[in-house]
C-alpha cells in the first residue's frame, strides 16, 4: 500500500503542478476549463493504451521503443509548453484587453489554449502510463491485494492532487500585474525540465552521452528521493546529480525560449 501511495503521489504531483500552473496561466482566456479537461482525458486515455500496448513497443528500435516514446512525448511537451509561452507573451495584454471590454476572446484564445491541451495531454499520458506499469511491476514482483493497491492509489492521488491544488491557489493570489510575469517564469522553468528529462531519456538510450556525470551533487542537502527534491523535480526538473548534458539542454531552452518571448513581447 506505501508504495503504491508514494508512486501516485509522486507521478499525480508532476502532472498535477504542471496542469495548475497552465490553468492559471491560461485564466483569461475564454473555455480553458473544457481545453483542459480534454487533455486530461486525453491523456488518461492514451496511458491506458499505452500501458497496455507496453510490451510490444519496448521491442521497437532493438528494445529501445520505451526510451525512445518517452523521448518524443517529451520533446512535444517542451515544444508545446514553449509555443504556448511565447504565443502569450505576445498576444496575452491584447488578449487580457478584449477579455475586459468586450469578453469574447475565442478565436485567439483557443489558438494558445489547443498548446495547452496537448501539452497537458503528454504530460497525463507519461506520468498515467508510469504509474500503470510500476502497478503491473508491484502486482507482479510481491504478495499484495488489489484493494490494498486502490487504497494506497487513492492516498496517493488525494496527496498529489492537492498540491497541485495549493500551487494554483498560490498563483491565482499573485497581484494581476505580476501574474503573467511569475506564470511564464514557472511554464519556462517547467519545459527546461522536461528538457532536461528529455536529455535523461536519451543518455539511458545511449543516444547521447553525458559527458560529465555528475556536474554536481547536491543529494546532500536535497535527495531528489525526499519531498522537497520530488517537488522541485515536478516544478524544474531537479535532479541532485545531473549530468553536462542535462544542464545543457535545459540551458538551451532557458536562454532559447526568454529571447523568443521577449522579441515576441516586443513585437
Amino acid at each position: 500500500m506505501l508504495n503504491a501511495a508514494i508512486i501516485v503521489f509522486r507521478e499525480t504531483l508532476e502532472a498535477t503542478l504542471i496542469i495548475g500552473i497552465v490553468a492559471a496561466a491560461t485564466r483569461l482566456l475564454p473555455r480553458r476549463s473544457l481545453w483542459i479537461s480534454l487533455g486530461v482525458v486525453l491523456g488518461l486515455t492514451g496511458a491506458v493504451a499505452l500501458a497496455s500496448l507496453a510490451g510490444t513497443i519496448s521491442q521497437w528500435a532493438n528494445g529501445m521503443g520505451h526510451d525512445l516514446f518517452n523521448a518524443a512525448i517529451l520533446a512535444l511537451a517542451v515544444a508545446m509548453l514553449s509555443w504556448h509561452n511565447i504565443w502569450m507573451a505576445g498576444h496575452g495584454r491584447q488578449l487580457a484587453a478584449e477579455a475586459r471590454q468586450l469578453g469574447d476572446s475565442a478565436t485567439r484564445g483557443d489558438m494558445a489554449l489547443s498548446a495547452v491541451t496537448v501539452a497537458i495531454a503528454l504530460t497525463v499520458l507519461r506520468e498515467g502510463s508510469e504509474t500503470v506499469l510500476f502497478f503491473y511491476g508491484i502486482l507482479a514482483g510481491a504478495r499484495i491485494s488489489v484493494a490494498s493497491l486502490a487504497q494506497g492509489a487513492l492516498l496517493g492521488l488525494a496527496a498529489g492532487a492537492g498540491a497541485g491544488v495549493l500551487i494554483y491557489a498560490g498563483l491565482m493570489r499573485i497581484p494581476v500585474r505580476h501574474f503573467f510575469t511569475a506564470t511564464s517564469w514557472l511554464l519556462l522553468f517547467v519545459a527546461a525540465g522536461m528538457a532536461a528529462q528529455l536529455a535523461q531519456v536519451l543518455i539511458q538510450a545511449d543516444l547521447l552521452p553525458a559527458l560529465i556525470q555528475p556536474l554536481w551533487d547536491t543529494s546532500r542537502w536535497v535527495p531528489s528521493e525526499s519531498t522537497l527534491g520530488t517537488l522541485l523535480h515536478a516544478l524544474v526538473g531537479y535532479e541532485a546529480q545531473p549530468s553536462a548534458t542535462q544542464v545543457a539542454f535545459a540551458a538551451i531552452v532557458l536562454v532559447a525560449v526568454s529571447v523568443a518571448t521577449r522579441l515576441a513581447r516586443r513585437h
